[in-house]
């Protein structure tokens, strides 16, 4: 669009605004002719202005007599339009932005206006998520990167062949039947109902020695050693001197937890070191052992070197935790 164009179609839109506020002004006055009594116009008669000294070599303008049917009708005769300093081009570059600014917001009302009355976004898009999901990024295999001759050569050459095997399903007791069946009464277990464990002469039934070398192998790890045991099974006759010996604080022949295998007693050393004590308290649980309540400090008996197979001693309907 040229130039002579824009100012042709900007004027008719000016003269278009200009008859609908004429139109509007003369449908007041002739509401205002009814509801009022008609009134003589009078001349309004201009009042001449002098001019200062300062601004003498401007011209003065004058405010024409305007009748009050010119004021009503809205033929008021407008003045001359003074002459803008702005270049022509930056006026018609001015009044484009206003025109499209205008433009917009028409266009934009009834867009917004229709998405608040439907609730919806105009930005929501309905197109399918593409790419993966959380799950799939969880449980997707990660390539493992590509290790170079190198380094795989001087592994072979620095381990020898004859290294054991360290297998996930590694038992810490490799010659304990945890599937064995557990036979015999209290202290009279079978042979084939016993693991030995780590310490030499100490055996407990095989689920319960499983998981206490378990245990183990994780004390070794925190404190480069293996841990202590005072007592683990104990066949009857054994449970008889200890009857005899400490008195209450042994419990009756055919009714100890050890008589069962299920139950060990801590070396002092692990009882009296507040570090130790405090990991066994945090870890043994997770192993499935823990220092019964009746053991504990206000209970019926004090024995924190006492702990049993919490399992095991819950199939035996004896297990106060």
């Amino acid at each position: 669009m040229t130039r002579r164009a824009r100012r042709e179609a900007e004027e008719q839109q000016a003269q278009a605004l200009r008859a609908h506020v004429l139109r509007a002004q003369g449908a007041r006055a002739r509401r205002l002719q009814v509801q009022r009594p008609q009134v003589q116009p009078t001349q309004i008669q201009p009042t001449p202005v002098q001019p200062s000294p300062a601004r003498a070599s401007q011209p003065v303008a004058t405010r024409s007599a305007t009748s009050f049917d010119q004021v009503v009708t809205g033929a008021i005769t407008r003045p001359t339009r003074p002459t803008s300093s702005v270049p022509a081009g930056q006026r018609i570059v001015s009044r484009a932005a206003v025109i499209g600014t205008l433009a917009a917001a028409t266009i934009a009302a009834p867009f917004v206006q229709g998405t608040a009355e439907s609730g919806e976004s105009p930005f929501d898009v309905e197109a399918p998520h593409t790419g993966p999901n959380v799950l799939d990024l969880v449980t997707q295999p990660v390539e493992r990167p590509k290790t170079s001759a190198a380094v795989v050569r001087a592994e072979t050459i620095t381990r020898p062949e004859s290294a054991a095997s360290r297998s996930l399903d590694r038992s810490p007791l490799p010659d304990c039947d945890v599937s064995a069946p557990v036979e015999g009464t209290n202290g009279a277990l079978a042979d084939h109902s016993l693991c030995e464990l780590w310490q030499a002469g100490e055996y407990l039934r095989p689920d319960a020695a499983m998981s206490l070398s378990a245990l183990n192998e994780a004390f070794r790890a925190s404190f480069g050693r293996e841990m202590c045991l005072v007592a683990s099974y104990r066949d009857l006759s054994t449970q008889y001197e200890i009857k005899a010996a400490r008195g209450y604080f042994a419990a009756s022949p055919g009714t100890s937890m050890h008589g069962w295998g299920l139950a060990i007693d801590l070396c002092s050393k692990e009882t009296g070191d507040s570090e130790v004590f405090s990991w066994l308290w945090a870890n043994a649980p997770s192993y499935g052992w823990q220092n019964p309540s009746w053991a504990q400090l206000g209970g019926s008996k004090y024995e924190p070197w006492h702990w049993e197979f919490v399992s095991g001693v819950v199939e035996k309907g004896e297990w106060q935790g």
